[in-house]
Parts: structure tokens; sequence; C-alpha cells
């Protein structure tokens, strides 16, 4: 159901509200360049330093602006059930054509709460429903076995795996079928997925170079897997720049220097220290962004 190369975009705020004018720039630029889906208030999107009023309303420009071009998959987790299942509710409504649902974090849940917390919510509302599987964020890694069984719940269709384990994902995609969308969290893991059968990326790089990554995505799905294996080998250092701090730490800070946002963060995310800023700073000019 949802494959290619997908952007978890950032959000941008000026003077501490969002900066919808530049948020609609910003995903207008993605589909221009070729991304196939727009994630909003995921972690790239700082989804847990937004109140309710704001998520809510982050959803509803990104469907407003998109217009059906390609998928908008929302980002409605929470360590909440039932919170979860408010915001999932709330998109499904505001006409997103997805829910990306993070593990529940902080409260650590056994794998049998893990998957009673996912089958209440799709049981509850109709929307396709991914689940995003990122245990160094929150405590608890959802194992194979596990997504298999809520693969078997007719709307959950896919999981975003950000384990950094391609045994994992190997396992995920034995285990759940073809018809199940295995998709990378991690930017760097996207060519080895692809190679194994998965079907791309919920990407933070995206945000920054766009086209390259479609380019990836593309040209790994024609059969080019020369120019797929080059464009992956140019965008590691940049990858690496992209995460030298937590996310989406540099990555705002990287469209910033683009002109693109002003490079606002909420506490406790702070700016990047001097050191770092330069060394990503110096990968920006290395590949092109920026003089």
């Amino acid at each position: 159901m949802f494959g290619g190369a997908i952007v978890a975009i950032v959000t941008p705020f000026r003077n501490g509200l969002v900066d919808e004018d530049a948020f609609r720039r910003l995903i207008e630029e993605q589909i221009a360049a070729g991304t196939d889906g727009i994630v909003p208030c995921g972690t790239t999107g700082e989804s847990t330093t937004l109140s309710h009023e704001e998520h809510d309303r982050v959803i509803e420009i990104a469907v407003d602006a998109v217009k059906k071009r390609v998928p908008v998959i929302a980002g409605t987790g929470s360590n909440s059930t039932a919170e979860a299942l408010r915001l999932t509710s709330h998109a499904w409504e505001a006409g997103a054509d997805g829910a990306l649902l993070v593990c529940p974090y902080y409260n650590r849940p056994t794998q049998e709460g893990l998957y009673l917390h996912y089958r209440t919510v799709a049981e509850k509302v109709p929307i396709p429903i991914i689940v995003y599987n990122i245990p160094g964020r929150t405590g608890t890694n959802m194992l194979p076995e596990t997504l298999a069984r809520l693969a078997k719940i007719p709307n959950i269709v896919g999981v975003k795996e950000a384990a950094g384990s391609i045994k994992q994902m190997s396992d995920q995609i034995q285990l759940c079928g073809a018809d199940f969308d295995v998709l990378s969290g991690d930017d760097i893991f996207t060519l080895p997925l692809l190679a194994l059968g998965g079907k791309g990326i919920i990407s933070v790089i995206s945000n920054v170079v766009p086209g390259d990554m479609a380019g990836l995505v593309d040209a790994f799905a024609a059969g080019d897997l020369e120019k797929a294996r080059a464009l992956h080998f140019r965008m590691s250092p940049l990858i690496d720049a992209i995460f030298i701090e937590t996310n989406p730490i540099p990555v705002k800070a990287a469209l910033a220097m683009m002109g693109k946002i002003d490079g606002e963060l909420r506490l406790p995310l702070c700016p990047m220290t001097e050191k770092n800023e330069a060394v990503l700073k110096k990968a920006m000019q290395e590949y092109g962004l920026i003089g």
C-alpha cells in the first residue's frame, strides 16, 4: 500500500508558533522533487512538543496542501492507547491516507501489551496503520513474531523499522508476507532493505535532498543498481552529518542553512554545538547544497 521515498517532514516554527507558510512550501518542494509520501507529526516533526491543537492542525495543513497528490501518513502514536486512538481518529476524519503509530514509549509494555495496543486502535479506526518500531526512542523492541500477529489485522499494513538490524528487517519480511510494507526508518539502510524485498524508506534526509532519495528508490525499482548504489554512497556522508546530534536538530539546521526555515526548535531540543554545526556545514558544502 505504501512505498517509495516518503519524507518524515519537519515542523517549522517561527517565534514559538508553527510556521504554516513555510510548512506548505516544504510540502510543495517535496512533491515537486518526486517524494512518494508525506509524514507529518513524526519524530522529525517534533510531535512530542506539539500541543494537541497544534498536532491536529499540522495534519490538517498537510492533508490540505497535498490534495491527494501523494499519501499523507499522519504520525498519531502515543504511550497512552486512549490518546493514540484520539489522534488516529482525528487523522482519519481529517482525510489522512494512513497513520504512523510509534510503539508506546516509557511504560515499556510487554509484547502482548504492544499487540493489544495496536489491535485496539486498528479495530476502532479503519485507517491503514503503519507500526513504528524504534527501540532507541521507546525502550521497547517489537519482535518480528509480534509484528506478524499484527500483520493479520487487515488495516495494519506495514512497519517503519528503525531498530538498526538488517536481520530483524529480514525476519519481518519473511514472517509478515509480501503484501506487508516493510519500510526503513534509517536512511542508510534504504538500499539494503530494498534488496531484501522491503518497500522503501520513511526518510529524514529527504527533507534536504528529496530528489536523490527518490532517485535511489526509483533506480532500484527500474533495475539500475549502479545508479542506486551511486546515490547511496553519495548520500552516506551527508546522512552521517544529519544524524551527528539528536534528530531533528541537524536536519532543521541544514534546512535553515538552505534558507528554507528558521531552524527554531523547542526545548528540550536545543541548537547544535558549534563544532557539530561546522561538520554539518562542511558536509552540506561538499554536497553542493550551500556555498
